[in-house]
């Protein structure tokens, strides 16, 4: 029987195999439960080794990570002046009206990114 040369093939993982996969989870931008079925894993290790690396994917380290925002005119190429919206790495959107405030704002966006990385 071959040698499995992947550590997504591999029974068990030592530190340096799950380093890999959590490195290949972040680049992916994928919750932890989609990744690991699309792959074949079990999402209890990958969450076991997350909690044991200290990995910047929990949901503590999350909340100081710098998420990249684009803006973009309508594509009709009429900007609403009314509202714009948020476009999350998981292609949720969070429309917002132009009169918001900005502390209930940064709550629906937290909730939002915890129920995405669930």
């Amino acid at each position: 029987m071959p040698t499995p040369r992947s550590p997504f093939d591999r029974p068990r993982w030592n530190e340096t195999d799950a380093r890999e996969v959590l490195a290949a989870l972040e680049r992916s931008g994928q919750p932890v439960a989609v990744f690991a079925a699309s792959r074949g894993l079990d999402p209890q290790r990958v969450y076991l080794w997350r909690r044991r690396l200290g990995s910047a994917g929990s949901a503590r380290a999350e909340r100081n990570t710098f998420r990249e925002l684009i803006v973009r005119p309508a594509a009709t190429g009429q900007v609403d002046g009314q509202r714009f919206e948020i476009v999350l790495p998981s292609g949720a959107i969070v429309r917002v009206p132009a009169s918001f405030d900005s502390d209930a704002l940064a709550r629906v966006l937290d909730v939002v990114l915890r129920a995405v990385a669930c």
